[in-house]
């Protein structure tokens, strides 16, 4: 009986340890990919002050920025190919979906494109940290979609550093970006994540 309560507890705590996977760790040849929409741009501050920007100098590795102000997961599925043959990155920071909650789109549909990507970024040997993207609203909240996305491949997910940004007027450029420090927190954590999972 024992031992069935310690697995059982066991369980809970990995579950909700989605930011403790383990990546594979990356050499300074390795190329990590950050890919999204206008927060991956960099939007509410100078290019170097994006997330992306900070990333590479925290982690001494060439870092990637493909953000496309505007762009939907369904134009992300569509682009994402390509830029994965093309730079054959070891680590994908994928952080998108905001656009899709701003026109009001099937949150359904934006699952499953973010499936889908997810899915294509490890079926090319890449690791993958999901970054989730909070509605905006009167009561700003991350979808429980990207939770279940992370769960169901086993990548470690980043559910909570842009609501707290978003939610923190000195940490935002606007609101729906962050500002040149809400940007630094975001690199940090995504960094932290990368420690935690060996990848640095």
């Amino acid at each position: 009986m024992k031992k069935l309560i310690f697995l059982v507890l066991a369980l809970i705590f990995l579950s909700c340890n989605e930011k403790n996977i383990k990546l594979k760790y990356l050499s300074e040849s390795d190329v990590i990919l950050s890919f999204g929409d206008s927060i991956t741009y960099g939007v509410g501050a100078e290019k170097h002050e994006s997330y992306p920007a900070i990333l590479a100098s925290l982690t001494k590795r060439t870092v990637i920025e493909s953000g496309i102000p505007g762009e939907t997961t369904e134009e992300g599925l569509k682009r994402l190919p390509e830029l994965l043959d093309k730079y054959n990155p070891s680590l994908v920071i994928l952080c998108e979906g905001g656009n899709d909650m701003l026109r009001q789109m099937d949150l359904n549909k934006t699952k499953e494109n973010l499936r889908n990507m997810v899915k294509l970024i490890k079926d090319k040997g890449a690791d993958v940290i999901l970054v989730g993207v909070p509605k905006p609203g009167f009561i700003i909240s991350v979808p429980d979609f990207y939770k279940e996305v992370a769960k169901e491949f086993n990548v470690p997910y980043e559910g909570k550093i842009l609501k707290d940004i978003l939610t923190n007027n000195r940490l935002k450029a606007d609101p729906i970006h962050p500002n040149k420090e809400g940007y630094k927190l975001l690199a940090e954590s995504i960094y932290k994540i990368m420690k935690s999972g060996g990848a640095i």
